[in-house]
This record gives structure tokens, sequence and C-alpha cells, in this order.
């Protein structure tokens, strides 16, 4: 049996974010009633955020994997005594665990809630028990459809590392296209990374985000991608859907001899330029895309911010992409000008702050 941590953050911080993000959603749908829920979640403003993904403030042991505090919240109306559970692959599937009501004055919100404690990198699958009855989480849109057909709800903590919504092929083709906008496919750039990476203590090279480090894969922004794409721009995956089918048909166009993954860098440079300039490209069908233009500034922005961005995100591994802009940026007297691990907690940073 799979032993659940329980927390109590506290009911401001289950408000904190009910009411900015919920707060405008209106009644919560009938249950079974799937154009209703679509209703509902369309109403909230970043219904992505549900459960809420948060630190773990508190020590724990020593021995124990870095965790994620998971919140999960259901919306009913104030008042309303129907019992509400959560169940899922974070603990037994036999034993659903009570969402508690969250109260502001010592009135009934409406919100339930329940906080646990689960593993970073991890992925898991759930659904609400209300009144006996089981239903996907109305909030949440992350879903994902088992062998047998059926739908369950869907999140993953911090620093999840498998792909969850491009296929290996998208993986490939996405590391090739990224490879031509970042900064790190230079001699010294990926000398650096490694230097960087070896260079890293125990206590380092054993967290959960570091660990994952690969040199084939610059600083993890391919996985993150995929990580955005399953959650804060899923509305996005339509058009990596379409775009990577168009570039690998003008891909073979362009040079139909070897596998577009593996092509020289000058194919991709040639490609990157039609869709830039606008110039015709083989191959791509606008009836399907019509700007592959803003692909391009979307593929990007994308490459950028998940490079650069908080090593929670499963991009810019082990700080590798500040560690290259510290070394990068430095004054006249040889200090950085880009001092990463004073802002930082430990144990990628020095800053104990957040502990």
């Amino acid at each position: 049996m799979l032993a659940v941590e329980i927390r109590d953050p506290g009911s401001e911080y289950v408000l904190n974010h009910c009411t900015k993000y919920l707060s405008r959603a209106g009644s919560p749908p009938e249950l079974g009633d799937d154009d209703s829920a679509a209703a509902f979640r369309a109403r909230i403003a970043e219904a992505w955020r549900f459960p809420i993904i948060g630190p773990v403030r508190e020590p724990r042991p020593d021995n124990a994997p870095s965790a994620n505090l998971v919140t999960f919240v259901y919306k009913m109306p104030p008042r309303d005594a129907r019992v509400i559970s959560v169940l899922g692959t974070f603990g037994t599937l036999y034993n659903p665990i009570p969402l508690h009501s969250v109260l502001f004055d010592g009135e009934d919100t409406g919100y339930r809630s329940v906080s646990l404690v689960v593993p970073q990198s991890e992925l898991h699958t759930y659904k609400y028990l209300v009144d006996g009855k089981f239903v996907l989480d109305p909030i949440n849109p992350q879903r994902t459809r088992f062998a047998n057909g059926r739908l369950w709800s869907r999140f993953f903590t911090d620093g999840y590392l498998q792909p969850i919504v491009l296929e290996p092929w998208e993986l490939r083709i996405l590391y090739r296209l990224i490879d031509q906008i970042l900064p790190f496919r230079s001699g010294d750039a990926e000398n650096f990374l490694k230097r960087y990476y070896f260079g890293l203590n125990r206590e380092q090279r054993k967290s959960e985000l570091s660990k994952a480090f690969r040199l084939d894969e610059s600083v993890g922004e391919v996985n993150a991608i995929d990580k955005l794409l399953a959650r804060e721009e899923a509305h996005r995956l339509v058009d990596y859907r379409i775009c990577l089918k168009q570039i690998d048909r003008a891909l073979r166009k362009q040079n139909p001899f070897v596998e577009p993954y593996e092509m020289p860098a000058e194919d991709f440079i040639e490609l990157y330029d039609k869709m830039a300039t606008g110039k015709p490209i083989p191959g791509w069908n606008l009836d399907e895309y019509g700007n592959p233009a803003f692909f391009l500034y979307l593929l990007r922005r994308h490459a950028v911010t998940t490079a650069f961005s908080h090593p929670r995100y499963a991009g810019n591994v082990g700080a590798a992409g500040w560690a290259y802009l510290a070394n990068k940026y430095s004054n006249s007297n040889n200090q950085t000008l880009f001092d990463w691990p004073a802002a930082l907690e430990k144990p990628l940073g020095t800053n104990s702050y957040y502990r």
C-alpha cells in the first residue's frame, strides 16, 4: 500500500489560488454533463494551474526524494453537503482521500481541497469521487485516454522528464530545429556545458533535476517544450502537430537522401530562411497552415523561454542555461553580470532564504 502524506497549507494558501482563477467561473457543472463541464472550464482563467503544483515548504527527511505539494480543488455551491474524495496513481486506487471545506472567516466558500506530498519528476492520473460517482476533474483540462478507452484526469510534478504529448519523430525534428536557434551548439559552448555539469558537487548532482542532464539535448529545452504543450500552451499543440509534419515533408523535398533529423545544419538554415521571409516552400501546404513565419516565431519563443526558465520546468536542467549566461557576460573586473546562484535555492544555488 502506498503511504500518502497529507499536509494542510491553510485556507489562505488555497484561496490565494482559487479566488484569482476560479471566482468568475460560475456554478460548477452537473455530474456527468460533459458539455456543461467544458463550458464551465472555458470560463476559468488559466485552468491548467489546477491541481496546484507548489513547493513543500517544511523540511523533509534527508533521504526523502524532492517533492511537490499537490493541492486538489473542487468547486461546489456553498454549504453543499455532498462528499468529495480523490483517488489516483499517487496512492491506492481503492482508498479515496477526502477533500475538506475551505473556510473564510468561518464561512464555507464552496471550495473543497486536500494537499498531498507527491515526489517530483512523476506523472499521475486521478478522478474525483462525488457522492459515490467517479468524475473527471472539471477544472483541469489535462486528460489521458487509457487502452480501454476510458478517460482520466492527469497532472505531472516538477522536472518530469519523459515525453507526454509529442511523438519520438516529432521530438527528433524539434531538437534539430532548436539546435539552430539557441546558442549552445558552438564548440566553446558545448565544452563549457560539459565542464559545468561535471563540475557540480555531489549534492547538486544528486538532485532530481540535475541528474537527468543530457549532453545530447542541450539544456533540456525540447523536453520542456513538450511539458509546455501538455499544460500551459496546450492550445498550441495543434500548431506543432501540423507544422512538424509540414517541416518533415519540406525537408524531404529539399534533401530526399537523408532522414530529416540527420540532415546537415545548412538544410535547416535554408528552410528557416524560407519560413521567415515568406519564400515558397516546396512540400508546405498553405491550406493546412498558412503562416510558416508565425510557427517559426512560436518555436523561437518557446525555445528561449524553456532554455532560460527555472529548472523546475524541466528545461535549463541543472541551471546550465543560466550558467552559460553567467560565463558569457561579465564586467571589466571579470565579475559575472548574471549571478544566478545568489537568487536560487540550494542545492543548485547558494540562497538559503527559501528553506
